[in-house]
């Protein structure tokens, strides 16, 4: 290769055409932009051809982090589905059962009840109040005294009534109580709110009463406004100190307070509520036979 300066050029000629072209190229640069551009635009179909074998890459890569990740997670749902279909199948043995004894004691069998799913629009902004704005009203049909619960457990009860809306008390504001029992051994008390979200007290519980850290809380249906049956809370603390005449039960609520999005209102079931009007089958009878042997 022949080379572009020829020897015997001086070094100082040499310096001088290197800063005259450097001159020239600062000049002509922004008029070489065009020239750029369009060789750029000339090789970006052999940037994308040169990118190709890493883009295959990188989705297979990435299909296979999906198939296995799918595989994964059907697994997962198969174990739940399984898991799910015995407890159903469990629950339907107990429903059984319990229809056969409540048939033995001439007791109505609970029917279900109309339940309407609502949406939450506004949380308290009030330190000293608890309570959430729910998107149905009269218009739906909810009325002040309505339980509403969540999938964990009892929220609270409708308190307010608007056309269009309906305010509930969370169960955690101080002004609330539910009657609940322990689920262990049928105790009845009185879970009333502390103002904390996951705090609830039993209220005049006895030291010799036979509650214990863990026990599960669920509404007892004295005064018929909560349904029997649903989980309220479980007993995270007992302590039963000197000189006090009840002891201090703490109780966490089972519902997520703190995060609830989606509530269920619940209707009283009006089938059950004449049922229990009614006398169980041979009871009319035998009082007539009384009447008429005692005249």
């Amino acid at each position: 290769m022949k080379p572009i300066f020829a020897r015997g050029i001086s070094n100082q000629f040499r310096l001088t055409l290197a800063i005259i072209m450097s001159v020239i190229l600062l000049v002509a640069n922004d008029r070489l932009e065009p020239v750029r551009n369009s060789l750029s635009s000339l090789l970006s179909p052999l940037q994308y051809v040169a990118n190709i074998p890493g883009a295959l890459l990188d989705l297979s890569a990435e299909s296979l982090a999906t198939r296995n990740m799918l595989a994964k997670q059907n697994k997962e749902l198969l174990r739940h589905q399984l898991l799910m279909s015995e407890r159903l199948q469990r629950f339907e043995h107990l429903r059984q059962e319990n229809d056969r004894l409540r048939g033995l004691l001439g007791s109505p069998v609970h029917m279900d009840a109309k339940k309407v799913v609502a949406e939450v629009m506004e949380v308290a902004s009030d330190p000293f109040r608890q309570y959430v704005v729910l998107n149905h009203g009269s218009r739906n049909g909810v009325f002040v005294g309505q339980p509403v619960v969540d999938a964990q457990g009892v929220v609270g009860q409708v308190v307010q009534v608007s056309e269009l809306t309906s305010r509930v008390l969370l169960i955690s504001d101080a002004t609330h109580g539910i009657p609940v029992r322990i689920t262990r051994n049928d105790v009845r008390l009185l879970a009333v709110g502390t103002g904390v979200l996951d705090e609830l007290e039993l209220r005049h519980v006895a030291k010799s009463t036979d509650v214990r850290v863990g026990d599960l809380l669920v509404s007892s249906g004295l005064g018929k406004r909560f349904p029997e049956g649903y989980p309220v809370a479980r007993v995270m603390s007992v302590e039963k100190e000197d000189g006090k005449s009840y002891a201090t039960v703490i109780a966490q609520p089972l519902a997520a307070l703190d995060r609830i999005r989606y509530l269920l209102l619940l209707w009283p079931d009006i089938e059950s509520d004449d049922a229990e009007l009614t006398p169980p089958a041979g009871v009319e009878e035998a009082i007539k036979a009384s009447q008429e042997n005692a005249q």
